[in-house]
This record gives structure tokens, sequence and C-alpha cells, in this order.
């Protein structure tokens, strides 16, 4: 069993950022030049590169195209998008430009018809991502919580022809204090669709951990990876080799 490690590039203002439990106001600056920064994850041996438009997610369309553009310029290996995405044709337009998946987050929560339209007419390019503050999905860069449960939400698009669900635990994400496997493992055990975890990754030991759950959930198939990896917690090479 590979496990696949989804390195993130988060952009803020054009600049790669990370941010602590999805706090806009609380973001740490990584580099200015998101492209290189692919670059260094495609050398380093990931074989995704995972991409958010921060200020999109707030702004329900996209903002940092540039940005995105010239990362999709600068790799060979595939890039996942979400941010700011919430209609088939933005989703059509940033598959025409190289994006190899869209990940819809607050416009799954809120629109699960475009879920389904788009998993349709784009078979194994469409991600759901299920944000979630203590169980519950959060929209609009994780500014709003809805009612609805992750679960429940995972439960209603199992069926969409989605090519995978990513689950993030926002409480964890930006804290480096371990994935939450517990509640990810049990909504990868609910739904028959590939579950990639989020949020929390501080070591070489939350890879391990991560395996350890994958052998024995087989729909947990990875992890996005972030601040850790920028401030030299977790070693890329070692990550890799651990899966």
């Amino acid at each position: 069993m590979t496990l696949t490690l989804y390195p993130a590039i988060d952009l803020k203002d054009g600049a790669c950022v990370r941010l602590q439990r999805g706090e806009m106001d609380r973001a740490t600056v990584y580099g200015q030049d998101p492209a290189a920064q692919a670059r260094t994850w495609q050398d380093a041996g990931f074989s995704w590169i995972h991409v958010v438009d921060l200020n999109g997610a707030f702004a329900g369309k996209a903002v940092n195209g540039a940005a995105v553009r010239a990362i999709l310029g600068a790799v060979r290996v595939p890039v996942q998008l979400g941010g700011g995405i919430r209609d088939i044709a933005s989703i059509e337009a940033w598959l025409a430009e190289g994006v190899s998946r869209v990940i819809l987050g607050s416009a799954a929560a809120k629109n699960p018809a475009l879920v389904r339209e788009a998993a349709a007419r784009f078979p194994g390019r469409i991600v759901v991502g299920i944000d979630a503050r203590a169980g519950m999905v959060a929209t609009e860069g994780w500014a709003e919580v809805s009612t609805l449960s992750a679960r429940e939400l995972a439960l209603r698009l199992e069926d969409a022809g989605i090519a995978a669900i990513i689950y993030t635990d926002i409480a964890r994400d930006g804290m480096k204090t371990g994935l939450n496997l517990d509640e990810t493992a049990a909504l990868a055990a609910a739904v028959r669709v590939p579950v990639i975890a989020s949020g929390g990754v501080g070591g070489l030991a939350d890879i391990h951990a991560l395996r350890c759950a994958a052998l024995a959930q087989k729909n947990l198939t990875g992890a996005i990876l972030g601040r850790a990896l920028y401030d030299g917690s977790l070693d890329a090479r070692a990550a890799l080799a651990a899966c």
C-alpha cells in the first residue's frame, strides 16, 4: 500500500502562507514565489501539489489566479486546486488551464447539485473538501459553520462520482498537533470513496500513524502536508520514504 502525500501551497495576496486554524490574520509567510515553491516540492519527489486560493475562498471567486497559473507552468506533476470555485464555468476554465483536479468545498455544502453535475462532466477530476469544526461543516473560508455534519455531507455525495474527499479538522490545521485520525478513519469507513486527511501533521511520527490507520482502513489514502514541511519539522524525503 502506498499513501499519497500532498504538499500544500496556500496562496494569500500572491504569497505562500500557512494559517493557524484557518484564521487569515494568523498567516505566516513562507515565500513570495509560489512557482519556485512548487518546483521545490516536485524536486523533493512529491507526485501531487495541493493549491488553495485563500483569498478566493473568502471572496467566492479566483483572486490568486496569476500565482496558480505560474505554478501550473512550473511543474510537471498534477495540481489540485481549491478556494472560491463555485460554478461550472470556473471548474471548466481551471481544468482547461491545466489543473488536474478541482476541489469543491463551500460549493459542495451549499450546492450539492453542482458537485454531481461537475463529477458527471469531468469524471475523476472533482474532489470534495469537507472542512469541519467539532465535526460540523464550515464554509466560506471557514468563516461560517453549518448545521450539517461532515459525515452527513460525505454520505450525501459519495455516489456523485467524485474522485476523493479531503477531510480537514480545522482545530488542528496549522497547529502541528497531529491528524485527527479517529474522525478521519471513521469518515473513510462510512463512504466508498478515497479520503485524504488534512490538518495537524507535525512530524514523521504523524506519517507513521497515518500509515497504521490506513492499513486498517483502506479508503484512507493520503494526507495534506503544510506547516511542518515549511518549517522543517518534517523532512520531505523521509515522509515520502515512510509511505
